[in-house]
């Protein structure tokens, strides 16, 4: 049963700092919370997918992160841009 307790306590805490660093929150609640002890280090490891530079589709305009080399939504095949076309993260103070 302490087992049970302490899997659960590191399944919340794993599946919280996955959600606020903008992944599922189930999706690590699970990976915390089966090896305890990994799952919650490698949520912490994880990186925050906020502070990546995105960038706009030429096509539809969507923003979407600069790695993607298709648009989520219309399709188009993106090319790496210029440095004027990336829209950088607002940094919090």
């Amino acid at each position: 049963m302490p087992f049970v307790i302490i899997c659960l306590g590191f399944a919340l805490a794993g599946g919280i700092i996955g959600r606020l660093k903008g992944s599922s929150f189930l999706l690590w609640f699970l990976l915390a919370g089966i090896p305890p002890f990994i799952g919650l280090v490698a949520a912490i490891m994880y990186r925050v997918e906020h502070d990546e530079p995105h960038r706009r589709c030429p096509t539809c305009a969507k923003v979407v992160p600069i790695h993607d080399a298709l648009c989520t939504r219309c399709g188009t095949e993106l090319e790496f841009p210029d440095e004027a076309d990336v829209v950088r993260p607002a940094t919090h103070a």
